[in-house]
């Protein structure tokens, strides 16, 4: 135990004996029996936590296994922290790296085409013109109204063709709607009298995203020439299902990944990628948060509810250390400032110094940081104080009802 705690107990060994030596003057034989135990239980009563001079001198002990270091805050250790979170930020933010142009209207396997083709004169699909007597050309008899012929139904098949009547297979994997057509209509050269052929996508198979997880409507949504971004298509999706705060983005695209806050991205901004085929979106449920232990109304679990949570609001959220047990010289915040598992360091803050309320509102909590709430030293007087009535109410007890039945 450390100088102020041996110095309670001390003092209260020393009041016991004194106790002792009234209460055998008084005869009280009952309870002299259970002081021995009392006094035992001085250097073990419970408690919540270490008082701050217990964690200041643990820093040093053998128990530091891990290495970590206590950080008074002040004003340039403050500064230097906010210099530290800023150079953890990317220059370059995750999702801006896939952002890259491409087609949104190719087709590809498993799309179904809608194909009309056109035609004058002799065609292929809609019989002929007619011609005078003797096979001769007659003016007056041709009739030069196009005829047209729905191909509907045609399906791109897994090695990227489509086969029609009287021209065969045609490659379309990878082709727009228009390039298709003169495809299409190059076959058709020398088979049909200038047909004219127009394609369309009934069927959006390869053109589209997927969005999943913590949604209102997962599903596959198709892409259009108004090049939607990943913004729209949450919103098609019916939204997050939670706060956006809580949320986590996982983009996937060619086989790369990457995760960002939902409440990060705003319409727009480079992190609002423009969606190319294939794109799949996950949104996660993983709201960010902070525990709290010691000398506080409650030992719990807090979420952030936005994205920028300072000391002084989590304090406030937890509703500030206890008055009854808090030793408000003594507020730790525990933290990992690099990869996890490394350079461990936990910061204190004397609430006892006005100056100290503006820095705890200029100190942004992490996710997943700890704050601990040091034990006022004069808890262990009281502490034990409480214990003595616990042990000695039963025996009083027991001898005012001797002493009635006398």
């Amino acid at each position: 135990m450390l100088a102020a705690e041996r110095n309670s107990c001390t003092l209260l060994v020393k009041g016991l004996k004194l106790l002792t030596s009234v209460l055998r003057w008084r005869g009280h034989r009952f309870i002299l029996a259970a002081l021995p135990l009392a006094v035992s239980g001085c250097a073990t009563l419970p408690s919540n936590g270490p008082t701050a001079s217990q964690v200041q001198s643990a820093e040093k002990g053998a128990a530091n296994t891990i290495n970590f270091r206590i950080v008074n805050i002040d004003p340039q250790r403050l500064a230097e922290i906010s210099r530290a979170d800023e150079a953890a930020q990317p220059a370059t933010p995750p999702f801006a790296t896939l952002d890259r142009r491409g087609a949104v209207d190719a087709v590809g396997p498993g799309d179904v085409l809608g194909i009309n083709v056109f035609e004058v004169g002799v065609t292929l699909f809609g019989g002929q013109a007619n011609f005078g007597g003797e096979g001769s050309f007659s003016e007056e008899t041709f009739n030069p109204t196009a005829r047209g012929r729905a191909l509907g139904g045609v399906v791109v098949n897994e090695n990227g063709t489509i086969r029609l009547p009287y021209i065969g297979d045609i490659k379309v994997a990878g082709l727009t709607p228009p390039q298709i057509e003169k495809a299409i209509e190059a076959k058709f050269s020398g088979k049909s009298q200038n047909a004219q052929v127009i394609v369309t996508v009934r069927e959006n198979v390869v053109n589209t995203v997927y969005v999943s997880g913590a949604v209102n409507k997962p599903g596959r949504f198709p892409l259009t020439l108004a090049r939607e971004r990943l913004l729209d298509a949450l919103a098609v999706s019916g939204g997050p299902s939670g706060a956006a705060d809580s949320m986590v983005v996982r983009f996937t695209r060619k086989g790369q990944t990457v995760e960002e806050r939902l409440s990060a991205i705003r319409t727009g901004s480079p992190l609002d990628l423009a969606l190319l085929p294939g794109d799949r979106v996950e949104l996660i449920l993983r709201p960010k948060s902070f525990s709290v232990f010691g000398a506080t109304n409650k030992v719990s679990q807090v979420a952030f509810k936005s994205d920028r949570v300072s000391l002084a609001e989590a304090l406030a959220e937890i509703g500030g250390p206890s008055d009854q047990q808090a030793d408000p010289r003594g507020i730790f915040l525990f933290r990992y400032t690099q990869s996890q598992m490394q350079d461990p360091v936990i910061y204190r803050l004397n609430m006892m110094n006005p100056t100290n309320y503006f820095l705890a509102q200029q100190l942004l909590m992490h996710d997943k940081d700890v704050i601990y709430i040091a034990n006022a030293p004069a808890n262990l007087p009281t502490k034990f104080i409480n214990v003595l009535n616990q042990l000695f109410s039963p025996f009083l007890t027991a001898r005012v009802l001797l002493n009635s039945n006398n």
